[in-house]
């Protein structure tokens, strides 16, 4: 079983301190797949004057905005940074990055436009263009703060998380969320992306995640290691499904997922996608006519 962590008492707009160089303001966005809400993090020391890093604006809201701008008030935003293009995550970022005087960075946006999700807020924020691209890789310091980018592939395709290294923690931005297992959602989303992804967070073992939805995760190995067990799980369940005699997708999900809200069905089979297409690049399985989601599957 997934240790799945629940958010701590908050409140939208207020600025909540949740470590020595991290704050964090969340956004009136909750929903199915926002859990609580959107979590913007704010890092640097709370002098002021003090240069700041800020992760993840949100979306567009002009209530969320001025609680961020007021956050940061008599200090000195020096980088907004963008785990990836989604519109629960990015559209905020330039009239923040506007009013601070600040510029934007973020992965590439996708090389196409991607909507094939089941919900709005996992669409791409087709507007979105960051003022330096990050590939991964790149080190980024403040006052008191040094953040890496860490190219994390998989529930985007520019999906980037950043390392605090002060306090060995990443913000995992939807990579991997302490409410609950992440999206992977064709054709931008590649399981394939996610699992390697997977192991190269697991690779660093930070003290503590925190996701850009809900609460840190302050034991990451069992964690991450549940978080896995999880998907390798679902692979042999998908496997099972079609020993069983269900090809589609749509035959495979209200068993797979029995015990899950019907609502979270859509998101659900593309993530069961995504599982198939994987199995199908490593050979384990055959689409006909080809790998759609309404294809036929069977294993090789």
């Amino acid at each position: 079983m997934i240790p799945f962590v629940a958010m701590p008492a908050f409140e939208y707009g207020r600025v909540d301190v949740v470590s020595p160089l991290i704050r964090r303001v969340v956004a009136n966005n909750p929903g199915p797949f926002t859990y609580t809400g959107t979590g913007t993090y704010i890092v640097g020391r709370r002098e002021p004057g003090a240069g700041l890093a800020v992760i993840d604006p949100g979306p567009l809201n002009e209530a969320h905005l001025a609680a961020l701008l007021a956050a940061v008030e008599g200090q000195t935003v020096s980088h907004v940074l963008v785990t990836h293009t989604h519109r629960d995550h990015a559209p905020l970022a330039r009239p923040f990055a506007r009013a601070v005087g600040a510029p934007i960075l973020a992965a590439a946006p996708p090389v196409r436009t991607v909507h094939a999700s089941a919900t709005p807020d996992e669409d791409d924020d087709d507007s979105f263009s960051p003022d330096i691209v990050l590939g991964g890789g790149e080190r980024l310091a403040g006052d008191g703060w040094t953040i890496e980018a860490m190219a994390t592939p998989g529930h985007a395709s520019n999906h980037m998380a950043f390392v605090l290294a002060e306090e060995n923690a990443l913000f995992s931005g939807d990579h991997v969320m302490g409410w609950s297992t992440t999206v992977v959602a064709p054709p931008d989303g590649d399981m394939t992306d996610y699992m390697a992804s997977l192991e190269a967070v697991m690779a660093r073992r930070f003290a503590t995640l925190w996701p850009t939805h809900g609460a840190p995760i302050t034991d990451p190995g069992p964690f991450l290691e549940a978080y896995r067990t999880h998907r390798l799980g679902r692979e042999a369940q998908v496997l099972a499904r079609l020993a069983a005699g269900d090809p589609r997708i749509a035959d495979m999900v209200p068993v797979l997922y029995a015990t899950v809200d019907a609502r979270l069905w859509p998101a659900a089979s593309l993530s069961v996608w995504a599982q198939l297409i994987a199995l199908e690049r490593a050979g384990r399985v055959r689409a006909m006519p080809g790998p759609a989601i309404d294809a036929v599957w069977t294993l090789t």
